[in-house]
């Protein structure tokens, strides 16, 4: 018990590579990206990585058990806290990331998406704090200016690349939209649009529905940009997706 009052085993230094079991992913074996969990056994993976593994596989690569039989890409979920947590581990890991990822869409002649433009920016802005100490010496009302500040340049995503959908509807248990023509940023995920059209046909739950790309269903955090590459067919065409209620319901 004295032992929890010692302060050198509260500032007892743990070595990176003691921790790097924990931080990595097992199909690659390098630090996590973009982290994304399997949701019944929660072994934690980098989401290109899992997304190509189950393409031909549907259990866990770490614990073989299985994910689902028919659709294993809708029981996984991207991991934000423990992407935060490997970026806060590693020094250099997200600025390195982040850098490749313009360098990817400048090699391609495409513009920067506006989500990573926004990462990169707060990056900067973080490390730039650390450098010259602001961080220890943020005063309050400075830092609520600045969230006032940044509420404002909130242009609700208009910035970043958008996809041109059609939401068609293929059960005559649904009624179609009035409107099935959307724009929308392409960091949008599938559950996104499960709210929107389940608020549009006054659902009681976003969770009766189903959103399909090619027959196949979606899973809900697949992002629209996702999507558009791994999916869709027809590239210069705006993407059609077919909602309806959910196989279990039907």
């Amino acid at each position: 018990m004295a032992a929890i009052g010692n302060p050198e085993m509260l500032t007892r230094k743990i070595k990176l590579w003691d921790i790097n079991a924990h931080i990595t992913c097992r199909l690659c074996e390098g630090y996590l990206i973009d982290a994304t969990t399997v949701t019944e056994c929660l072994h934690t993976f980098c989401r290109s990585c899992l997304v190509k593994y189950l393409e031909e596989n549907n259990t866990c690569p770490t614990c073989r058990i299985v994910i689902h039989q028919s659709h294993p890409l809708q029981y996984i979920g991207h991991d934000r806290t423990m992407q935060d947590i490997v970026y806060k581990l590693v020094p250099g890991l997200q600025e390195a990331e982040m850098k490749k990822q313009r360098e990817f869409y400048q090699k391609l002649g495409m513009e920067v998406p506006g989500d990573i433009k926004g990462e990169l920016c707060n990056l900067k802005t973080h490390l730039d704090s650390q450098r010259n100490g602001d961080l220890k010496s943020e005063d309050p009302a400075n830092k609520e200016a600045g969230e006032e500040k940044a509420e404002e340049d909130n242009d609700y995503h208009r910035s970043d690349e958008q996809v041109s959908i059609c939401l068609e509807c293929n059960s005559s248990k649904l009624r179609g939209l009035k409107r099935k023509w959307i724009r929308c940023s392409a960091q949008a995920t599938v559950l996104h649009l499960k709210k929107f059209i389940a608020k549009k046909l006054n659902l009681t739950s976003f969770n009766e529905l189903d959103i399909l790309c090619n027959e196949e269903i979606l899973g809900k955090d697949h992002t629209l940009k996702f999507v558009v590459v791994t999916r869709w067919r027809f590239k210069k065409s705006p993407l059609l997706l077919h909602y309806r209620p959910k196989m279990d319901l039907l």
